[in-house]
This record gives structure tokens, C-alpha cells and sequence, in this order.
């Protein structure tokens, strides 16, 4: 049987209970959940969805609120600025394509903040329409199963697609449950850190297994700077105070979060570049 039958029918009997994959969650439902799913785990993202859909349940909805809203309505789920290209998202959708999420993956790459994973995935898990769909945990199970490589190395949009292009199924409906089984086998069972290879469907011709597992020793991508202390750290608190104020928050108020002046005056100025804060009489406040 082939890659893409083993992983379809083991997907079949182990598919974890998501809502985005009922068969009536809309299309604007699974484009909230891609955007809210990206660097955010699961878990905090299941009762933030629910509570968003229930406020803003069409692209329409969300369109006539401020973007402060949405950023508020964000909290903690991190990236903020992934709420405001959200809101703006769900604008492009009212205004050019009457509050209907388009199906064409050119069409959703025009969207603010869409990119090739989020419109790929948006056109087969909410249309159906064969493409590949690449995330972090279908490359790392292309990397060992296919390549017998213990990391899948720097990402390649031009080679991922085409890697997970030569797997997936002809079928437009097998296509996209290969898809969804592939990114599932990578993050409950072929996981990064510690894959429980005795219950992957892929183990007899995984190539990495084959080779007794060696270590990685190609190129890695750029380590992502530690949070604590960093200029993120110091944005988060700045727009936590942000989110839990209904007035201005005053300069005075913003000086109290962090104690380094120039890296505080640095993490504001961001804010404010990134529309994310708006300096209002008074002092700042979100969009």
C-alpha cells in the first residue's frame, strides 16, 4: 500500500475529535482556526475559536468592529498582529468578495496575512480542492519517512510542495484527507523531540527507522531568540495593559510594566508602527 493509503487509513481510526473538522464547520470557521492555530497549541486555541465564531460569525461581523476588538477578543494566544491581519482579512472578504471566504488559492494569497500554508490549507480543508499542505509536521514525516533524515532542515515553499505533490492521491478527497493525516501522524505520533515510532503506521518503511535512526547533520534554520527579556516580552505586557483597560493608558501606566526605559520606548514604537497601538490624548490605546 502507499504512503498516502497507510497514513488515510490509520487517519481513519486515530483522528483526534477537532472542531474544524466537522463536516458543517464553514469555511471562515477553519481560515479563523489556521490563522489561531499558527505557533499556538492546540489546546488554547479550541475555546478561543469557539468564542470568536460565537461574537464574530461571519467574515461580515467581524468587518463592522474596530480591530481593537480584535485584538482584545485575541488575549493571550500570542502574535497579536495575526488578529489585526484577521480583521483585515475578513474587510478584503466583505467588501471584494461579498462576505464570502474565496476558494482560489491565488485569491486567498491576496488576503493581508494569508500566506501559501494558510490559503492551501483554507482551499482544501474548507473546499475540498486537491492541494498540498505543508506545515511543520508534514515535513518532518516526509523528512524521515521519505528521506530517511531525522529533520526536515530549512523550509522550502518550491520543495515541500513539491515533496507532499508526490505523495498526495489523485483524488481530490483523498488528497485532502492524506493532508490532514499527514499533519496529525507529525504532531500526535512522529513527533519532534520524542516519536513513538511503535505506534506509527509508517514504521516498516520509514527510511530514517531503516537507517537506525541517525542524527540530523544538515543545515538548520535561524534558533528563534529566547522570550524572556526580549523586546516580545516587553510588546506582550504592553498590550496586556492595552487589552485591560477600556481608557487610554496613560504614559505614566506603560512606564510601570518594564523598568529599561529605552527597551520600553522600543517596544512601544513598535506597537505603534505595527497598528497594533494608537497614541491618542491621554495616552495609548489599541486600534
Amino acid at each position: 500500500m502507499s504512503i498516502a493509503g497507510v497514513v488515510i487509513q490509520w487517519f481513519a481510526g486515530n483522528r483526534r475529535d477537532l472542531p474544524w473538522r466537522a463536516p458543517d464547520f464553514g469555511a471562515w470557521g477553519i481560515l479563523v482556526s489556521e490563522i489561531m492555530l499558527q505557533q499556538t497549541p492546540v489546546a488554547r486555541v479550541i475555546p478561543r475559536l469557539a468564542q470568536w465564531l460565537e461574537r464574530w460569525p461571519t467574515p461580515a461581523d467581524l468587518a463592522a468592529s474596530p480591530p481593537g476588538d480584535a485584538v482584545r477578543a485575541w488575549e493571550r494566544l500570542g502574535y497579536p498582529r495575526r488578529a489585526l491581519r484577521l480583521h483585515a482579512a475578513a474587510v478584503e472578504i466583505t467588501q471584494r468578495h461579498g462576505g464570502v471566504v474565496p476558494s482560489d488559492v491565488d485569491e486567498l494569497l491576496a488576503l493581508p496575512g494569508i500566506g501559501d500554508y494558510t490559503a492551501r490549507a483554507v482551499a482544501a480543508f474548507a473546499f475540498g480542492l486537491r492541494h498540498p499542505v505543508v506545515d511543520t509536521n508534514v515535513r518532518r514525516v516526509i523528512a524521515r519517512a521519505v528521506d530517511g533524515d531525522a529533520e526536515a532542515g530549512p523550509p522550502s515553499t518550491r520543495r515541500d510542495h513539491a515533496a507532499m505533490e508526490a505523495l498526495l492521491p489523485a483524488d481530490a478527497p483523498d488528497a485532502r484527507v492524506f493532508n490532514a493525516g499527514m499533519m496529525e501522524l507529525g504532531a500526535i505520533v512522529c513527533t519532534a523531540r520524542a516519536p513513538r515510532c511503535d505506534a506509527c503506521p509508517l514504521a516498516d518503511s520509514c527510511r530514517w527507522r531503516a537507517r537506525g535512526y541517525p542524527p540530523y547533520t544538515g543545515q538548520r534554520a535561524a534558533v528563534q531568540a529566547k522570550f524572556e527579556g526580549s523586546d516580545r516580552q516587553v510588546r506582550g505586557l504592553i498590550m496586556a495593559e492595552l487589552r485591560g483597560s477600556d481608557i487610554p493608558v496613560t504614559a505614566a501606566e506603560v512606564a510601570t510594566v518594564w523598568p529599561d526605559a529605552v527597551q520600553r520606548d522600543r517596544a512601544l514604537a513598535g506597537l505603534l508602527a505595527d497598528g497594533l497601538a494608537v497614541q491618542v490624548a491621554g495616552g495609548f490605546e489599541l486600534p
